[in-house]
């Protein structure tokens, strides 16, 4: 009832789109609580920062960065053999290109962390300075055009901007929240060999 009915579509979206496909039906129920929360949390924010008196806090790279590292020590605590076997052994391949891998390996496992939060940080910030700068255009095209096309150019601008904001919103949630599953997913897959 409530809040609740309009939230459990969102909260069955992430359980079966995302944790599900991405970390396996043996393992998805040990990791949903996080990837629900990082969710909700994500777009819970990017709506309030959309408020007047909301602030943007994912384009925050201190919470980007906490958010991230969150996922990355889930992921290195949570591999299982084979996901550390793949990093630094590579079963089936030769000792020379074992040597030349094995860094490779560690730069991608320290990679996909950054990967996460830059994305984060970058389009959230992006997105509230293009409806800054539209907003701005208020007072740049006040010479030209006078008050009332400029406030109006800016505000159907602005307004045009604020709408896509809004699925950006949602869509930074889902990408965070996927990736996230999906490292988890590749830390704790069954070894095929």
């Amino acid at each position: 009832t409530g809040v609740g009915r309009v939230l459990e579509p969102l909260v069955i979206y992430v359980r079966d789109e995302i944790a599900k496909p991405n970390i396996g039906e043996k393992r998805y129920k040990d990791f949903s609580g996080f990837l629900l929360t990082v969710f909700f949390y994500i777009w819970l924010l990017n709506l309030m920062g959309m408020t007047p008196l909301g602030f943007n806090v994912t384009g925050n790279i201190a919470i980007t960065v906490c958010l991230a590292l969150f996922t990355f020590f889930i992921v290195q605590f949570s591999g299982n053999k084979s996901y550390w076997v793949h990093i630094f052994w590579m079963p089936g391949v030769p000792i020379i290109m074992k040597i030349i891998l094995m860094p490779v390996e560690v730069l991608g496992m320290l990679t996909k962390p950054f990967s996460l939060l830059i994305r984060l940080f970058a389009n959230m910030t992006a997105g509230h300075f293009v409806v800054m700068s539209l907003i701005a255009l208020t007072i740049t095209l006040k010479a030209q055009f006078g008050v009332v096309a400029s406030t109006g150019m800016s505000f159907v601008l602005a307004f045009f901007i604020s709408m896509i904001e809004l699925l950006v919103a949602f869509l930074q949630a889902y990408i965070f929240t996927m990736l996230s599953a999906l490292f988890i997913g590749m830390a704790v897959a069954d070894d095929h060999h």
